[in-house]
């Protein structure tokens, strides 16, 4: 005779289940009468939370430590299965597994006396199987009572088939619990739309069942896998690119702007000088090139409804128009918006961008001088303007960099058809001071001049007061400026104020969110676009503010959310049209303090804006020129005539501008020159030095006619 006596411990505080106990007197069993058994692990399963403890007594072993004991017994082999959901959860109840263990011990009916007993627990059952040394099996006769071997086997094919049944209905109980709330959505959507059927007129019950079904469901999801802080550039291409790697992912995007994501650059150029009076309704362009296209990255349709995107089958993207980021908490994995809702992520990207800067002497102004005042960045922004430029006298730019040059050449066309006054001033000597050698500056200036502006350089702006019906901008040297309205355009200011409640780091020299090279803040963090202050390997830490940086960035972070574990090697590369005629791609460190070197030549009818739209297909150049590189790079002398700097009073009709640091090319300036960035961008990873760069600008074929 065999006890067996069970003790079942769970972690569990909850009642009956700690402590139950089950007492069998295992003997000889009727021949037939074989009950079933599974799998048990000797001291608890790995993937519960219950242990099951086991006490044997043979004859003579009473009191003997478990080794021995188990010594005594050397092939006494234990097999459960506990199937109790509530208890060990339905992740852990395999029916496949249990079906394998159950249908075991059948097959091997001959090896030992088969004996059981069960135990409620819980509603869970304990099914125990012990194997017996033979020398203490009972004799076959014995065992067996006379009962036909025919029924024994019908009655274990009834018990197979009855625990296959159990273990069939256990696998679809955790299959619905696992998709509970796919199950009851659908089951509501149903149900809606049967009810709606019956008390709607023929052929409008499923458009009722939708709207019901949609009505039930909150404004802003609670959770989203993916969530992108910001509506520019870098948050769509993120976006895109997160849904490229991962076709069914989920991501909301949360933008302060009320517009659907768009592209900045034609604010600026093209939109300007297009021909539509209704230009500021449609935000359609013609390009360069003649091709006309919208603003807007992708139309309403391509978007998800924000209330939708937890319930749409294959995922997809949803924009939050309008709403503010305020709080965020990395630990907890949660924003809070301006309104109090509060939405959790599993991902996070940061792509906030920036703020127009303002002058300390506008800031100070009145409410009067503000009220005329543009800090140019958005749609609305381009709107007023284009309204106000229609209606005032004058209008003055401040800033002498890209954004106001770009303006102030846009403006000038308009001052010449509507007789429009418009003035451009800036600290600078001369337009793009900051960026160009002050040859080509002086050059430009002389270019935005000739379009009708009246540009004002080495002009510091005191004080603005209100004469009158006008604007008085008083100048350091004395000089004073009357105008309408005034255009801010001095720089960006990132966005970074939710560095403080996230936690953070922000660059104290260049400002932004600090990054690594996975452009990554924190482990479900990442940074892209205007606010990401990132390492660059060949020319050190970084901050770009411009539209083809926003793109690869988003792009990137987007491939690293999804697992792409990719660093940020690429050199964006940024351009300005002066109009149709005249424009520049640059690369790399462009700052006008460092020695540059300059090799132009002849200009001709294709080395125009115009002429680079018709061959690469687009207006905004960066999206063919993205990440391309040049395989390799020969430099060598050739026959080829050599490209000279212009004389003073000759045209820069295209050229290259080097511009170096230790006598290494750090940066570069395609002046009329396009197309050819995947040069310029090998020239400045290879990082090497060149004795005579008249050679280098022959790569980019200058001298070609």
């Amino acid at each position: 005779m065999i006890s067996c006596q069970t003790r079942v411990r769970g972690s569990s505080s909850r009642g009956a289940a700690a402590g139950a106990r089950a007492e069998w007197c295992l003997g000889p069993a009727p021949y037939g009468a074989v009950q079933p058994s599974v799998r048990c692990p000797g001291s608890g399963s790995p993937r519960s939370a219950v242990g099951v403890f086991q006490r044997c007594s043979l004859p003579g072993s009473s009191g003997l430590p478990l080794a021995r004991r188990r010594a005594h017994v050397p092939r006494c082999r234990r097999r459960w299965a506990l199937l109790d959901s509530e208890v060990i959860g339905p992740k852990s109840l395999l029916a496949a597994k249990s079906l394998r263990a159950v249908a075991l011990p059948l097959a091997h009916r001959e090896d030992g006396l088969l004996l059981s007993a069960a135990s409620h627990i819980r509603g869970g059952k304990l099914l125990q199987r012990w194997s017996v040394p033979l020398d203490l099996q009972p004799s076959r006769q014995v065992a067996g009572s006379g009962v036909p071997r025919g029924k024994g086997n019908s009655s274990l094919f009834a018990v197979f088939v009855g625990l296959s049944s159990l273990g069939a209905g256990a696998y679809v109980f955790r299959t619905l619990r696992e998709n509970k709330e796919h199950y009851t959505s659908r089951v509501s959507t149903l149900t809606g739309r049967a009810q709606d059927s019956q008390s709607s007129p023929p052929g409008t019950g499923a458009a009722s069942g939708g709207t019901a079904a949609a009505g039930a469901r909150p404004e802003v999801p609670s959770h989203v896998p993916f969530l992108l802080i910001g509506g520019g550039t870098a948050a769509f291409a993120a976006a895109r690119s997160i849904r490229a790697r991962d076709p069914g992912a989920r991501v909301l995007i949360v933008s302060e702007d009320p517009a659907l994501p768009y592209m900045r650059p034609p604010l600026s150029k093209e939109l300007w000088f297009s021909d539509d009076p209704k230009v500021t309704e449609t935000l359609r362009f013609k390009q360069w090139n003649g091709k006309e296209r919208s603003i807007y990255f992708q139309p309403p349709s391509f978007y998800v409804p924000v209330r939708d995107l937890p319930f749409v089958e294959n995922g997809g993207v949803a924009v939050l128009c309008g709403k503010k980021v305020v709080h965020m908490d990395v630990r907890g994995n949660t924003v809070k918006l301006s309104d109090g809702t509060q939405i959790s992520y599993d991902k996070c990207l940061i792509a906030t961008g920036g703020t127009p800067r303002n002058l300390p002497a506008l800031e100070r102004a009145g409410k009067d001088v503000q009220r005329r005042l543009t800090l140019f960045r958005k749609i609305e922004d381009f709107k007023n303007l284009e309204k106000i430029s229609r209606e005032v006298k004058s209008i003055t730019i401040i800033g002498g960099g890209f954004l106001g040059s770009e303006l102030a050449c846009a403006l000038g066309r308009r001052a010449r058809t509507r007789g429009l006054e418009v003035i451009q001033l800036f600290p600078e000597n001369g337009n793009m001071g900051k960026v160009l050698p002050e040859y080509l500056s002086n050059w430009t200036t002389e270019k935005v001049r000739r379009e009708g502006v009246n540009v004002m350089p080495n002009a510091v702006v005191k004080s603005v007061s209100v004469s009158g019906k006008r604007l008085v901008i008083h100048l350091k040297d004395g000089r004073k400026v009357e105008t309408d309205h005034i255009v801010a355009a001095v720089g960006l200011e990132p966005n970074v104020e939710l560095a403080k409640s996230a936690g953070l780091e922000v660059d104290s020299d260049f400002g932004g969110f600090r990054v690594n090279a996975e452009l990554q803040a924190r482990s479900n963090i990442w940074v892209a676009g205007d606010a990401a202050c990132f390492y660059d390997i060949k020319l050190g830490r970084r901050r770009v503010e411009h539209h083809d940086h926003a793109v690869v960035s988003g792009r990137l972070a987007g491939e690293n959310m999804t697992g792409a574990a990719k660093p940020y090697w690429h050199q964006s590369m940024f351009w300005s049209d002066l109009g149709p005629n005249v424009g520049y791609e640059a690369i790399g460190l462009v700052d006008s303090s460092l020695p540059t070197v300059g090799v132009f030549a002849k200009a001709t009818a294709k080395d125009t804006p115009k002429s680079a739209t018709e061959q690469s297909g687009t207006g905004i150049r960066s999206e063919s020129e993205t990440e391309a590189e040049a395989s390799d790079i020969h430099i060598s002398p050739s026959s080829s005539p050599t490209p000279q700097v212009p004389k003073q009073g000759e045209d820069y009709g295209k050229g290259v501008i080097f511009y170096l640091r230790d006598k290494v090319v750090v940066g570069i300036v395609l002046w009329n020159i396009f197309n050819r960035m995947p040069i310029a961008r090998k020239i400045i990873k290879d990082g090497e030095e060149h004795s005579d760069l008249n050679e280098v600008a022959k790569l980019f074929n200058i001298h070609e006619d």
